[in-house]
This record gives C-alpha cells, structure tokens and sequence, in this order.
C-alpha cells in the first residue's frame, strides 16, 4: 500500500493510492495514520479497502507528511562512503546519530524557507523508514518486522548551523520545515528490500545526487538493530538513513541554496518530491 496524508497544513486526512495511481481519501474509515494505525494488524485491515470505492482525492490537493503522531525524528550521518568523502570526514566505524526537530517535518512540496542570514543552506535526498512496533534491543535479523515502511526524505540543512556553532549538528537540522516527508509511505509488503531504490536529486533542474540504497554503509536493518541498542524506537518514528555525495557543501566551491532554487527529488516507487526556496 502507499499510504499518504491530504490537506491543509493542521488538517490534513488519511489517503492511499489506487491501482492507478489516483489518490484515495480514507477518512471515513480511519481516523488519521497515527502511530497506532501502523501496527501489523491495522495495515492488513487498511489492506482490504476496496479503494476504487472511496472519494477520489482532487488533483492538486496539498500532501502532508504520510504519519501523523511523529516521537522521535532521528537521523543518520556519513552513510555513503563517497558523502563523508565529499564531507571531509572519516568513514565511520559505527552509525553517527543525530536528532531533527520534530517541527521540521513537512510535507513532500511545501515551500522550504531558509532562516534569516542564511548562506548556507543545502540539501540531502534521503531514505526515511518508518517504526511500526515497538522496537527494543532488537537483532538485525530480527529488525525490519518492526519498520512499518518507507518514505522519501529531503535531510534539508543549514551548513553555518551545523558546523560552526559550537559542532551540534542538530542546529542546523531542525529549521522550521527542514524535514519535507512523502508524498506517501510504502508499507513494506510493497518493498521488502530497502537496500535497492535509486535516489536523485536535481537543484533547478541539474542533477545534484544520483545513487542508491545499495551504497549505504549501514543498511537499515543494522540502523534499526544498532538505534535499538541504546534508545527505544516507538510507532510511528521517523528515522533517515543518511545522504549520497553531490550535497552543496562538497562542491568547489559549495553552491548553497539561494531563495527562488527548486529541488526536485524522486527514489522509484516512494514516488517525488518538489521544493521551492523562499
């Protein structure tokens, strides 16, 4: 299933897509995709709606975030041995864990708005998974029965932020709307194997990060096992899992978001994304 949310920004309603693409409200039946909704047995009944019977969502509604009920929005540094490269950073020998805002999710096309003074903003296409069961000192093996699905991620940065105030990465990560989730999230009987979705990333129009899951040092079920380790990972948590090479920052010299630049992002089926700087 690829489940999304529709509406205005605090209002949004529960959605999923057709057989053929069309997006479907399911607010008469479901409350809203909370963290609860995202349990086995609520994804198996969701599974048996016969869409091609629910209101049609109209063409051009705004999409929010696809969860609702978010509790801990985390995040994965250096995961590409060619982005820590890029970053001037040693490949790590251990996931690098870090916290977004939770006030920087966002939906998948909303405009991002760089802070006042900003220089230094960027970008970072990222696989976001999504906690469906609660997760505790778990193996990797045993991992991905606990991820609910997956989602498209835009990590959106602000350089100064991060590096130069004081090294807390978190400062520069967690911006009002730094955190654009969606357009839906792709429940995991749809894709089973995170560790094979193309990512692309293009700044008005020009392809700035072309790569794949597959390049990640740490693959999801290792991040989920090693996260459940030290923290208990809840329903409904977000968690990215790090960004390709070809961000601003590793470019020389960097070219960092100005206001008017347009990200375009896509990764296959967890579908694209489009943000306007302002």
């Amino acid at each position: 299933m690829k489940l999304l949310r529709h509406g205005p920004v605090g209002q949004e309603k529960p959605g999923a897509l057709d057989a053929a693409g069309q997006a479907r409200d399911l607010s008469l039946l479901v409350p809203d995709f909370t963290p609860d909704w995202l349990a086995p047995a609520k994804l198996q009944a969701l599974s048996a709606i016969d869409l091609s019977r629910m209101p049609r969502v109209p063409e051009g509604t705004r999409l929010g975030a696809p969860v609702a009920g978010v509790r801990q929005f985390v995040a994965i540094g250096l995961n590409y041995r060619k982005h820590a490269q890029e970053a001037g950073m040693e490949i790590p020998r251990e996931p690098v864990v870090f916290n977004k805002a939770l006030t920087s999710i966002a939906g998948p096309n909303d405009d991002v708005q760089l802070p006042p003074g900003s220089e230094a903003g960027d970008w970072e296409i990222e696989l976001a998974v999504i906690i469906g069961t609660e997760a505790r000192s778990i193996s990797t093996s045993d991992a991905l029965g606990h991820v609910a699905g997956y989602c498209l991620a835009n990590d959106v940065s602000e350089r100064d932020w991060q590096i130069k105030r004081n090294g807390q990465w978190g400062k520069g990560k967690s911006f009002d709307g730094f955190g654009p989730l969606g357009p839906w999230l792709v429940t995991c009987d749809e894709l089973p194997d995170p560790q094979n979705i193309a990512l692309e990333l293009a700044v008005n129009g020009r392809m700035r990060q072309s790569s794949s899951t597959a390049d990640m040092i740490f693959p999801v079920a290792q991040i989920v096992s090693y996260l459940s380790e030290f923290m208990t990972l809840l329903p409904g948590d977000v968690v990215i899992t790090g960004t390709p090479a070809g961000v601003a920052l590793g470019m020389k010299p960097p070219q960092f978001l100005r206001r008017g630049d347009v990200m375009t992002l896509s990764a296959g089926p967890l579908g694209t994304q489009r943000q306007q700087v302002i």
